[in-house]
């Protein structure tokens, strides 16, 4: 019995070996694979190091388990024992290989936010994101192939002593107990981009899965309604809100939100036209003078200078489910975001809802299908009047390009053709809100006249003055940036035509990124959500620019509280908006405490004062929205007590919690024509 023990462990030690070798192996492949693609990360040398650390430590974890299992069976069956752990490394090893080709990709890791999408919503961005293609197939056999080899080859051409193949499992266990593996972390990049590619992916996705599905317990006390937040300082000052709604209605409150707009605006005789466009991944990294990758909106940069523009401003989500939601209703995002809920979405008001109350006709537009992510079937619940989308464009307009048979649907300068002929032929006596979502600037980022786009990127690049080496960085992401010069030419096509428009010049529009692109390396953590806002309109007294920072949260109570003061619209007194409205202070700083929902499973992201929370690390943001790790324990407190307040609340959403009193909703409703 013990020889056979002492042959089991060298033989288990001999096989699990090639499978460190082969972790190590495919981040070899890993890195080079990013680096050609898109970057290599500043210092390559101390990157590797860790990278591995992070290899080895993910090895760690599960040798113990696998020991104690092989050991037991190959006692009996130790034939059957060497093929089941095989299979087991294989497993994960093509596990590994395919998150890291996702990776390559998107430029994200995978987690938990798989579980978040239907399977045809899977289809729909598989497909979007170009399929797979030949070469994907082909290096994902090849890396098979080499690792099936070396599992058949290499094992018995290792010699290990006896007292390692004891040792290194007594470590895995020892480390397990311990938790002394959490504590092992690699060197903190100043890029994002290096720390996620850092990460050993499938150690990530096996982590956010476990707690995906065995979240950690919250405290009790989830509804206490204390006034939390003030801390004396000036600069992490937040104002907080006095919750009356208990546990029935968790985020209601009063509402003494302030008029901040009225004062940029000329008094109209009549309510104003209120049209935003919320164009897909446009972050501030590229948009508008200051960009840190360079400004590559020519003419959103020319009318922000024409507008109230926001230079710090923050989507409320990292994917496009949590905009709508989050701009137009201010509403907090449940368990997956709140168009997840579907059927079971609570009713609630919304700047959609209200303005219809009070006499405006409302519309969305979309070059794509609004059934994605139940888009839908959330503007149904706010009565929207029209709901345009990729099926009711009539015939003469033009699809993006299609990638393996599949295409999002029609290009943005398509898009607003649509919109304004549509608009035109109809010819409303009433006010109207309409809101515009783009889609040209998604992955695949296929756009048609590709090649002009590409020498326009060209051009561009020589405008900002930049030189060979940086040019051939770039040119790794000539679709993404391309991409962003064609919404910024159709932007540039649909205000123009809509200045010849007799409403034109009482019109308000509000243009805002959806979030910033993820495949586009991010600086920083916050970087996901760095937007610009514009609100551009002839009825504007003066151009203004603001420093501080607001968030999608804040755009319709300030929407709200203007047309309640300037048109005596009637609104609510009581209402359960996330926001209290936009900050239209010029220095940098934040009033606000909000959320943020990086993708439909990760909520792990607060911000309060200058401080920003994500997970379990605090970064100080500085005045270019750059963010610095800090070491401040009084402060991580502080803002890990907020957020654990709002998930506490915000769990209830969808649990049988509601968002508005009946008596609210039927006082302020009215019902679809």
């Amino acid at each position: 019995m013990i020889n056979r023990l002492k042959s089991a462990t060298l033989v288990f030690i001999q096989i699990t070996l090639v499978w460190l070798a082969a972790l190590v192996f495919i981040r070899i492949f890993e890195v080079l694979l990013n680096g050609f693609s898109h970057e290599f990360p500043q210092g390559l040398s101390v990157f590797l190091f860790w990278a591995v650390v992070a290899d080895v430590v993910f090895w760690f974890k599960w040798l113990f388990f696998e020991y104690l299992v092989f050991t037991m069976l190959a006692l009996i069956y130790p034939r059957l024992s060497k093929i089941l752990l095989k299979i087991f490394i294989l497993i994960v090893i093509i596990i590994q290989i395919g998150l890291v080709q996702y990776f390559n990709t998107s430029l994200v890791p995978l987690g938990a936010d798989l579980y978040g999408y239907s399977i045809a919503d899977i289809k729909q961005t598989v497909g979007a994101s170009g399929g797979i293609s030949f070469q994907l197939v082909a290096s994902f056999i090849l890396l098979i192939a080499l690792v099936l080899a070396g599992l058949k080859f290499l094992p018995g051409k290792i010699k290990v002593p006896l007292w390692l193949g004891i040792m290194l499992p007594a470590l895995s266990l020892f480390f397990l107990v311990s938790g002394a593996l959490q504590q092992i972390h690699g060197k903190p990049f100043r890029s994002d981009f290096a720390n996620n590619l850092m990460l050993n992916k499938t150690d990530y996705f096996f982590e956010s899965s476990y707690t995906h599905f065995y979240p950690p317990d919250e405290e009790e006390d989830i509804y206490s309604d204390a006034y939390i937040g003030d801390y004396g300082d000036t600069k992490t000052t937040t104002t907080s809100f006095k919750y009356i709604g208990g546990s029935e209605y968790p985020f209601f409150r009063e509402i003494d939100d302030q008029d901040v707009l009225t004062p940029f605006f000329n008094h109209s005789e009549t309510k104003p036209n209120i049209v935003i466009v919320l164009v897909e991944g446009l972050g501030r990294a590229f948009t508008n003078e200051g960009g840190y990758l360079g400004n590559f909106t020519p003419f959103l940069d020319s009318l922000s200078g024409k507008s109230l523009y926001w230079k710090n401003f923050l989507s409320e989500g990292g994917r496009t489910f949590a905009v709508l939601p989050s701009l137009v209703g201010s509403l907090p995002f449940s368990k997956n975001g709140f168009l997840e809920l579907g059927n079971q979405m609570p009713p609630h008001a919304s700047l959609y809802s209200l303005l219809k109350f009070n006499g405006y006709t409302t519309s969305f537009y979309y070059g794509g299908d609004a059934a994605f992510d139940n888009m839908s079937l959330f503007l149904k619940r706010n009565h929207v009047d029209e709901i345009n989308d990729i099926k009711s464009f009539p015939q003469g307009y033009v699809k993006l390009p299609t990638s393996n048979g599949f295409s999002w649907g029609y290009n943005d300068k398509e898009l607003f053709r649509h919109y304004l002929a549509n608009r035109a032929e109809k010819e409303s006596k009433s006010p109207e809100l309409n809101i515009i979502l783009t889609v040209s600037s998604h992955n695949p980022f296929l756009i048609n006249d590709q090649d002009k786009y590409i020498k326009k990127f060209e051009q561009r690049m020589d405008e900002l003055g930049f030189d060979e080496s940086k040019k051939e960085i770039y040119r790794n992401y000539k679709l993404q940036y391309s991409s962003i010069l064609y919404t910024d030419d159709a932007l540039r096509g649909f205000i123009n035509s809509y200045k010849k428009r007799k409403d034109f010049a009482n019109t308000i529009f509000v243009i805002t990124g959806d979030h910033r692109m993820p495949e586009i390396p991010m600086s920083s953590k916050i970087d996901r959500y760095h937007v610009p806002l514009i609100i551009y309109s002839p009825l504007l007294k003066r151009n203004t620019q603001f420093a501080s920072i607001s968030t999608h949260f804040d755009i319709a109570p300030s929407i709200l509280s203007f047309l309640k003061n300037s048109h005596k619209l009637k609104v609510p007194n009581q209402a359960s908006w996330m926001g209290e409205g936009l900050d239209t202070a010029r220095n940098f700083r934040n009033i606000h405490q909000y959320p943020l929902i990086q993708t439909k499973t990760d909520i792990i992201d607060f911000i309060m004062g200058e401080y920003h929370l994500n997970g379990t690390s605090l970064y100080k943001m500085t005045p270019d929205m750059q963010e610095e790790p800090v070491e401040d324990r009084s402060m991580y407190n502080k803002l890990k007590n907020e957020f654990d307040n709002f998930k506490r609340r915000n769990a209830s959403i969808g649990n049988g919690a509601g968002i508005l009193p009946d008596s609210v909703l039927r006082k302020y409703t009215q019902p679809s024509n």
